[in-house]
C-alpha cells in the first residue's frame, strides 16, 4: 500500500492529545481544486461523528488549463477561508489538524505561494500525489461500504482519480488530468479528441476485461450533485445520498436533462449546491463516457471520500474490521439509553424467533436494537416519529435504502407506531421485509416493556417459537413481571407472526 501522508505521523498535528481517544476531535482541511473544506470529527475512530462541516468554493483549479496558475481572486479567497478555518479549530479545541492539498496546488506554477501562506497561518500541508489521492478515495469508499468491489472514480476540479477495489481491498490506482474545469476547456476545443483521450486513459489501466460489469462508485461533490438531480427527477423517497444507486444509462439521461434545465430550475433541486451548477454538465458528460467504456453494471454514490479514507487509513486493523453501521448505532444508542446499554442483550433476546431471517438482515435487526432507547426522552405522542427519523435519516453507512426503511420501520413500531407501515414507507423495502421489520419492532417493544429497559429480566427470560406457539418462558421469581401490559404486547407480536401466545413459568 502506498505510504500516504497522514500515516505514521507524516501529516503533523497542531495540538497535543488532550482527551481520551473516544472524545478526540480531529479536523481535516481539504484544499481541493474546486473547494476548500473543513470537517471536524469526534467519536469512535471507525465512524466518528461530524461536528462541523464548511466549504469555500475557491475554484483554485479554474484557470489552470489556460494560465497554468491559481488565479489571484481564487488565491485570496482560499487564504481568507484557511484563516477562518484555523480560528474555528482553535475555538473548537480540536486535538489535531490534518491538512492536504490535491491537483490544483500540485500542478499550479504558483502552488507554492498558497502553501507558504497556509504554513504562515499554522497549517502543515501535505501535497498528495495523484496515486495517493486515488488510494485515499478508494479507502473512503471501503470505509463506508466494507465489502465494496468495483471501480472508484473521484472527480475533482483538477483531476480524476480511478482505483479498483475488491472485497474491501485497494488494488490499482491511477490519476488523470481530467477534473471538471479541464474537461470543460477540452470539450470546448475538441470533443472527439477528448473522447479519444479518455479511451487511451482507460486503456492505460489495463482494465478492459477486469472492469466489465462492475459497479462504478462515485466520489466527489460534482457527481454527488448529479445524484441529487437524479433523485429529484425519479421522485426517490429517501433524501440520503450515500449508497444511492443509478443504472448506467441514467448518466446519459442526466446529460440530456441538464441541457433542458436553466440555473433557476437547478437551484430548486433539494440538496443541490448552487456553486456546483456550472460544472454539472461536464461532470455528467465525463461520467457517461466512463460508465459506457467500462461497461459498468451500476453507479453507486459514496458520501465518503479522501477525507474519510485518511481517517480510515490511520486506524488499526482491529478497528477497521468493525461493522460501521453496528458501531455507529451502538454509540448513538448508548448516549441516549435510560440505563446502561442493553442493546446487545436485547438483540440476543429477540434473535431466536428470527433465526430464519436472511443473513443480511441480522445486522439491521441488531442496529435497531442498538437504537432501542433513542426516543424515550421525546414527547410520548411523538416517540414513534422520533424513532423513525433517527433510523431512516441517521448518518449511517454500510446500509442500503431498503435497509434504512427496515431500520426506521422497526423503530417506528417499537416506539408505539402500531402494526402499520409508517407514513410514506414501503417504497424501497418489499412487503416481506416491511412485515419482518414490524415484527422486530413488536419484539423489541415486548422486551423493553417486560424488562423496563434493565438487564436482569432479559437474562432470566426467553422467547421462542415452539410449533404454532410463541412461548415466553419466565423464571418463577419473575412471574410478577408478566403483567397486563406485557401480556398485551406478547399477544400482539404473536398475532402478527401468526402464532399463539403462551407464557410458561419455570
Amino acid at each position: 500500500m502506498t505510504d500516504v501522508p497522514g500515516k505514521k505521523g507524516s501529516i503533523a498535528t497542531s495540538a497535543q492529545t488532550k482527551k481520551r481517544q473516544s472524545n478526540r476531535r480531529t479536523a481535516i482541511v481539504d484544499i481541493g481544486s474546486n473547494s476548500i473544506r473543513l470537517v471536524v470529527y469526534q467519536g469512535p475512530a471507525r465512524v466518528p461523528a461530524t461536528l462541523f462541516n464548511e466549504k469555500v468554493m475557491a475554484g483554485l483549479g479554474r484557470e489552470l488549463s489556460t494560465t497554468g496558475a491559481i488565479g489571484e481572486d481564487s488565491m485570496a479567497l482560499a487564504v481568507r477561508g484557511l484563516k477562518r478555518f484555523h480560528r474555528l479549530c482553535t475555538d473548537m479545541e480540536v486535538d489535531s489538524i490534518l491538512t492536504f492539498a490535491t491537483a490544483a496546488v500540485r500542478d499550479a506554477s504558483n502552488g507554492d505561494d498558497l502553501l507558504k501562506a497556509a504554513r504562515k497561518i499554522g497549517y502543515d500541508v501535505a501535497v498528495l500525489k495523484g496515486e495517493e489521492e486515488a488510494e485515499l478515495a478508494a479507502l473512503g469508499v471501503v470505509s463506508g461500504m466494507p465489502d465494496a468491489t468495483g471501480i472508484v472514480g473521484d472527480l475533482g476540479g483538477g483531476s480524476l482519480e480511478l482505483a479498483m477495489i475488491r472485497q474491501g481491498k485497494v488494488l490499482d490506482r491511477y490519476s488523470f488530468p481530467l477534473g471538471v474545469f479541464r474537461v470543460a476547456d477540452l470539450r470546448a476545443k475538441n470533443t472527439d479528441g477528448l473522447k479519444a483521450q479518455i479511451r487511451k486513459m482507460l486503456k492505460k489501466t489495463g482494465w478492459e476485461k477486469q472492469a466489465q460489469q462492475l459497479p462504478f462508485y462515485l466520489v466527489g461533490g460534482s457527481w454527488r450533485s448529479l445524484a441529487r438531480l437524479d433523485m429529484f427527477d425519479s421522485n426517490y423517497p429517501l433524501p440520503v445520498i450515500h449508497n444511492y444507486e443509478m443504472e448506467p444509462r441514467r448518466a446519459q439521461r442526466l446529460v440530456r436533462r441538464l441541457a433542458q434545465l436553466n440555473r433557476d430550475k437547478l437551484k430548486s433541486v433539494p440538496g443541490l449546491s448552487a456553486s456546483r451548477i456550472p460544472t454539472l454538465n461536464d461532470a455528467a458528460w465525463l461520467l457517461s463516457m466512463l460508465v459506457r467504456y467500462l461497461n459498468s453494471s451500476k453507479m453507486v454514490v459514496s458520501a465518503y471520500g479522501v477525507r474519510e479514507g485518511l481517517l480510515f487509513q490511520n486506524i488499526t486493523k482491529h478497528e477497521a474490521a468493525h461493522d460501521p453501521l453496528l458501531l455507529a448505532t451502538e454509540d448513538a444508542g448508548a448516549a441516549q439509553a435510560r440505563f446502561p446499554a442493553n442493546s446487545k442483550l436485547l438483540g440476543e433476546w429477540i434473535s431466536e424467533i428470527f433465526c430464519d431471517d436472511p443473513a443480511e438482515w441480522h445486522r439491521i435487526r441488531q442496529a435497531a436494537c442498538n437504537l432501542g432507547d433513542v426516543a424515550w426522552r421525546a414527547n410520548p405522542n411523538f416517540r414513534a416519529e422520533r424513532g423513525l427519523e433517527i433510523g431512516l435519516h441517521g448518518n449511517w453507512v454500510g446500509i442500503t435504502g431498503s435497509e434504512r426503511e427496515m431500520l426506521g420501520q422497526a423503530l417506528f413500531t417499537s416506539f408505539g407506531g402500531g402494526n402499520y407501515i409508517f407514513p410514506g414507507g414501503g417504497q424501497l423495502a418489499d412487503e416481506q421485509a416491511t412485515k419482518r421489520a414490524i415484527c422486530w419492532g413488536l419484539a423489541m417493544r415486548l422486551g423493553q416493556r417486560l424488562s423496563g429497559g434493565t438487564r436482569n429480566p432479559l437474562e432470566q427470560t426467553q422467547i421462542r417459537k415452539s410449533g404454532k406457539k410463541l412461548e415466553l418462558t419466565v423464571a418463577s421469581d419473575l412471574i410478577d413481571l408478566y403483567g397486563d401490559a406485557v401480556a398485551k404486547r406478547h399477544a400482539n407480536l404473536a398475532n402478527m407472526m401468526g402464532l399463539e401466545p403462551v407464557m410458561t413459568g419455570v
